[in-house]
């Protein structure tokens, strides 16, 4: 059975840093392409960033690109989000998907398995 299990969600104030982080099992981690996604209330879920099975050139959202870094640990079958210089337009429930693709991918259709997301607020 497939999980993924985000943590490090709370709320935070306007220029500080988070670090999300998604704990996988069940999925042969080392060969999956590793996604963030949220979701805003009203709001469609969308592409936050993506990184690869070997942690290759990650892809990122433009209102990521420059505040976040995904990486990923296949030792510990983890995928982080370091985010930092929140701004409240950052709050939303952020998932963490796997798509079995040795591509980065950013489309939500192409993500197979998901987890229950963790609630990030950023206050100004």
């Amino acid at each position: 059975q497939v999980q993924l299990a985000e943590s490090g969600g709370r709320l935070v104030q306007t220029g500080d840093s988070l670090r999300l982080s998604c704990a996988s099992s069940g999925l042969p981690f080392s060969s999956v392409t590793m996604g963030w996604f949220r979701q805003a209330p009203a709001k469609e879920r969308e592409f936050v960033a993506a990184i690869n099975w070997s942690g290759g050139v990650p892809a990122y959202a433009g209102s990521a690109e420059g505040r976040f870094t995904i990486s990923r640990d296949n030792t510990k079958n983890t995928v982080y989000l370091q985010m930092d210089s929140l701004k409240p337009e950052d709050t939303a429930v952020y998932y963490c998907a796997a798509a079995r693709s040795s591509k980065v991918v950013v489309f939500a259709s192409e993500y197979g398995y998901w987890g229950q997301g963790t609630q990030v607020t950023v206050s100004s």
